[in-house]
């Protein structure tokens, strides 16, 4: 019989300020995961899902993509406190039924937070919202897959759909995803990674040939000293933190680079370990560089300026794999430190000590996540702090190497799998060959132009594998109601979230199977696969019963909705796919580079390592066949007076769109999350006080429109001057849809220029969202003019 526990929303009065955790994990952390899990799931429950999470013959985690210990070496707790977490969200015995459903209409829904959706459970059964109608409604599967398909069929053109991806798909269900996208004859396949590492995928790509990872797990722990840049590792990659500490041992040493000073960046206490538990744990940063937002650019910059310098190069490796380094170093060396030091918020002496430690350090690993890459310049950043692992050698040798920190678990085995609005020749070439079919050669929509083409009426159905697309996107007014133009939305979903309560005219839930559960099909038990941040793929096996006997695995979803819809043509075996995994396994080794014999060698104990040119063999898949210097711009953001560089990020309570509870403990802040952090000096120049109210506007001088958004406590914290940070989604309408990274498109997150004023005066402008504009505009300051950014 279906539980349901009685959940109240919270209420922001209750927001309470208190002193920051000094120190990340430790026996606290055990604690709270045992308290969010415990209540929820049952102590039989709880031990079957955290004793085979990330265990060889388990399941992977669905947070965070960090990749797991080799076999033989991992703690029978391989887990962080979110990740538990996040099994507790999924292995939860509370129930969404359709009775729910009836209760509460969709407006209802609307008017609570995201916290209060996500507590009400796993869905039951598949559901239906009818044009016109207040609430969901049980529809069965079979009609649910006709009418989608009948809703696809009638489009005068495949472009006119668009197919989210969300990271938590498996390799399996993504493979057949991008198959059914590009058999129906569309490349419109906008995935997350459009708005997390997009700018990485770009730069990396141009830079050494492939976006991804130059390193394994065995490199962190060898290196002399590890880079962590624009990330919060405490809160985003706790497991990270593990292997930070066995380097520490060794001896390497920890450079941070990071606006907030937050406490996975300060102390760790491995809560595996009785010695850390117990005593003061291990002191994580060196050296930390409060660098401002946007400043990172500029900063490494300037460090290549000192390596060069200094001469502290690898000439031979230059000399012999790269291409370029002549024009970077006349650059670097012409770097105007008044603009470094305004850029940056640092003093010299702080960027050479940094400097020094990098030209000290044999093996160095670079490491970064959305603080480098959601800004205008992300590309640009990221291509510099590859410049500097290429003047020292860092790439394809022991305990050195680039690690683009991936947030969600699989987004990289998406992408891998050809979820791609721009994939390559090579990859279509190869469905051709194995399918019969050529499929759509054109470019499709990512993200950001797929909300545009739905608010333009270019595109009238949207499919959602997994995610929250509307919480995800920047721009929440213009998303808001671009989903809500779409005659079909189509939501592939575990639990109810934003994105099921903002829809289009006619909208299906359809509910999934979660890694957690066991998944069964006409040949019998089937399992996944999926891949990690440094490449590592392997498979994934749920220990749990399904939630409920109407839910159907991502895999038999897909394949049913492109059965109905494409019928036989092309001669797919959907019906094959759906009843007989291996059968994807087996496209899938003949279609994706690197994946021959999958189903061989993913069965494996740990799985398989996927090919890396730069890392195994120091061949770079460019044009010039060599690693790129790329020669990049100082652009200074231009903040007007009186206005702030705003970024936003999560709580240590939450992953990504899902808010696991109200206690961000590293910071403070518990009960409510309407809270924007600011310097000391910021709030007394601005005429308030620490714990005023204040609405947020920003200003975007593209679209004359001032977004806001209401009542947000101030908070006084550690961050540079001139610098302001806040959580999202809540801060998502303040980002303008159009303020995207150069070269990638990924939406400018961690650079909004806003202002405030006392809670309240906003809506005299217009009230929450969009306004008229009042104040600045947004623009970059270079040399040897401003220019709009445009």
């Amino acid at each position: 019989m279906a539980k349901k526990r009685q959940i109240a929303d919270y209420d922001e009065s209750k927001l309470r300020i208190s002193k920051p955790d000094p120190v990340a994990a430790g026996a606290r952390g055990v604690v709270v995961a045992a308290e969010r899990a415990l209540p929820r799931d049952g102590v039989a429950r709880t031990a079957r899902t955290w004793l085979t999470m990330n265990q060889v013959g388990g399941f992977d985690c669905m947070s965070c993509a960090w990749p797991d210990p080799d076999p033989g070496q991992r703690h029978p707790a391989e887990f962080c406190e979110n990740g538990a977490k996040a099994v507790a969200e999924e292995a939860t015995e509370d129930r969404a039924t359709p009775e729910f459903f009836a209760a509460h209409s969709i407006a209802e829904m609307d008017s609570h937070s995201e916290y209060w959706l996500g507590q009400q459970g796993r869905i039951t059964h598949p559901m239906v919202k009818r044009p016109g109608a207040t609430h969901y409604a049980p529809i069965g599967w079979d009609e649910a897959f006709e009418l989608i398909a009948a809703e696809l069929q009638g489009l005068s053109s495949p472009n006119q759909a668009t197919f989210y991806t969300s990271g938590r798909a498996s390799n399996e269900a993504a493979f057949a995803y991008q198959l059914f996208a590009r058999a129906f004859g569309t490349n419109n396949l906008p995935d997350c990674s459009n708005m997390c590492h997009e700018s990485t995928s770009v730069a990396l790509a141009e830079s050494i040939g492939i976006g991804k990872a130059s390193v394994v797990m065995a490199d962190v722990e060898q290196a002399d000293l590890l880079i962590l840049a624009g990330h919060n590792p405490g809160t985003n990659h706790p497991r990270m933190l593990t292997h930070v500490e066995i380097a520490k041992r060794r001896g390497a040493k920890v450079l941070a680079i990071n606006p907030l000073k937050e406490t996975g960046l300060t102390r760790f206490k491995n809560p595996q370990s009785p010695r850390d538990v117990l005593g003061r744990g291990i002191r994580v940063a060196d050296l930390h560089l409060q660098v401002k937002i946007n400043g990172d650019l500029a900063l490494f910059q300037a460090i290549g300026s000192l390596l060069v310098q200094w001469d502290a190069l690898d000439h031979d490796f230059i000399d012999r794999y790269t291409s370029g380094f002549d024009a970077w170093a006349e650059h670097v060396r012409t770097v105007d430190w008044d603009q470094v030091v305004e850029a940056t918020g640092l003093a010299r002496g702080e960027i050479e000590a940094a400097a020094r430690m990098i030209a000290d350090s044999k093996k160095t690993v670079f490491c970064w996540a959305m603080g480098i890459c959601q800004h205008r310049n992300g590309v640009a950043t990221v291509k510099e702090i590859v410049n500097v692992a290429l003047a020292q050698g860092n790439i394809g040798k022991p305990g050195a190497g680039l690690l683009p920190l991936r947030g969600h678990s699989n987004v990289q085995g998406d992408r891998t799998m050809g979820i791609w609005e721009r994939p390559p020749t090579a990859f279509l070439d190869k469905l051709q060959e194995e399918f019969g079919f050529d499929p759509p050669r054109e470019p499709g929509h990512d993200v950001v132009d797929s909300i545009r083409a739905l608010r333009d009426g270019e595109v009238t159905v949207f499919v959602g594998l997994g995610g929250n697309f509307v919480q995800a996107s920047p721009d929440s007014g213009v998303t808001y109601r671009a989903l809500r133009r779409a005659k079909l939305t189509v939501q592939i979903s575990t639990k109810i979230n934003r994105s099921h309560l903002v829809c289009g005219e006619t909208a299906l839930i359809l509910p999934t199977l979660g890694r957690t559960e066991h998944d069964v099909q006409a040949s019998g038990p089937q399992w996944i696969s999926v891949e990690d941040s440094t490449c590592s793929v392997h498979s994934s096996r749920g220990p749990l019963h399904p939630a409920s006997p109407h839910l159907r695995s991502e895999v038999s979803i897909i394949t049913s909705i492109a059965e109905k819809t494409l019928d036989q043509r092309m001669g797919i075996d959907w019906r094959g796919m759906r009843d007989d995994y291996r059968l994807i396994r087996r496209h899938i080794s003949r279609v994706v580079a690197g994946c021959e014999a999958y189903e061989v060698n993913v069965r494996a104990p740990g799985g398989f390592l996927m090919p890396h040119p730069p890392r195994d063999s120091r061949t770079f898949q460019t044009g010039s066949g060599r690693a790129e210097f790329v020669v990049s711009p100082l652009e200074l953001l231009d903040v007007p007076p009186r206005h702030l560089l705003l970024q936003t990020m999560r709580s240590h309570d939450q992953f990504n769109t899902t808010v696991y509870g109200l206690s961000d403990r590293y910071r403070g802040v518990n009960g409510g999350r309407k809270v924007v952090f600011l310097h000391r000096d910021d709030i007394a120049a601005l005429g308030f006080d620490d714990g005023d109210h204040v609405d947020l506007i920003t200003h975007w001088d593209q679209d004359a429109v001032a977004r806001s958004v209401r009542d947000f406590r101030i908070v006084e914290y550690d961050i540079p001057r001139g610098c302001a940070a806040a959580y999202y989604p809540e801060t998502n309408p303040l980002l303008p849809l159009d303020a995207t990274a150069l070269g990638s498109n990924q939406p400018a997150a961690k650079s909004i220029v806003v202002s405030l004023v006392p809670a309240g005066q906003s809506a005299e402008n217009g009230g929450e969202g969009q306004q008229k504009a009042v104040g600045a505009d947004w623009v970059h300051k270079s040399r040897p003019q401003p220019v709009h950014l445009s």
